[in-house]
Order: structure tokens, then sequence, then C-alpha cells
């Protein structure tokens, strides 16, 4: 049974650091991807984002380069999302989904936000200004 299971979300001032992490268990993570995306209370859903869990490729969504950080430990099957220097506006719920870079010939950008076979259920993330 595949399970993601996100945990080190948390309430921080402005300018703060979290980490959040991913627990992937029962999912071989060779050759596909797993994403951070988020969701504020009436906004749209944000690729955040995303790891070829395969070569370690990395992408990221434009309001968050620089400050976020993802990456993997494939021996414990593990994906971290470290946040530096978060804003009032990156106040959401953090969700992580691992899925395939690849369906039915069909290249899938790396933060889309739908294409995850598994999601895991979210990491509340609270910015205080």
């Amino acid at each position: 049974q595949v399970q993601l299971v996100e945990s080190g979300g948390g309430s921080v001032q402005a300018g703060g650091s979290l980490r959040l992490s991913c627990a992937t268990s029962g999912y071989t993570n060779s050759g596909n991807r797993v994403g951070w995306i988020r969701q504020a209370p009436g906004k749209e859903r944000e690729g955040v984002a995303t790891i070829w869990t395969g070569g370690a490729s990395t992408f990221y969504a434009a309001s968050v380069k620089g400050r976020f950080t993802i990456t993997q430990d494939s021996a414990k099957n593990l994906v971290y999302l470290q946040m530096n220097s978060l804003k009032s506006e990156d106040t959401a719920m953090y969700f992580c989904a691992a899925g395939p870079t690849w369906i039915g010939g069909t290249w899938i950008p790396p933060l889309d936000t739908e294409k995850y076979n598994y999601w895991g259920q979210g990491t509340q993330v609270t910015v205080s200004s």
C-alpha cells in the first residue's frame, strides 16, 4: 500500500525557515516525480517544486525559486522541501504527491498539479508578518 506522509509544517515569522518532509512508503521512487503542491484558501493550487526521482532534476515555481530547495534521500524514501526566507504569501496547506513523468507517451510538465497517482494528507504552513 502506497502512503505519502508529510511532516514539518508549523507557524513561523516572515523571514524564517521550515523543512517539510515527505515519507514515501510503498512506492518505487525511481523513474517518477515527487512534487510539493500548495493550496491557500481562495487560491488555485500551485506546484511549488518537483524532483525527478531517477535523475534528481529539480524544478521550481518562480514564486519560490532561490528560497526553496527540494531534495531526496532515496535510501530512506524521503523527499524534503527546505523553505527559507518565508513570506506571508507562502501560507498554505502543503501536499506532497508522487506520479509518473510520462503518461501514455505524453511528458508531464514538472509543476503540473493534477497528474499524480498518490497524495499525502497535507501539512499546514503559516507565515506571520
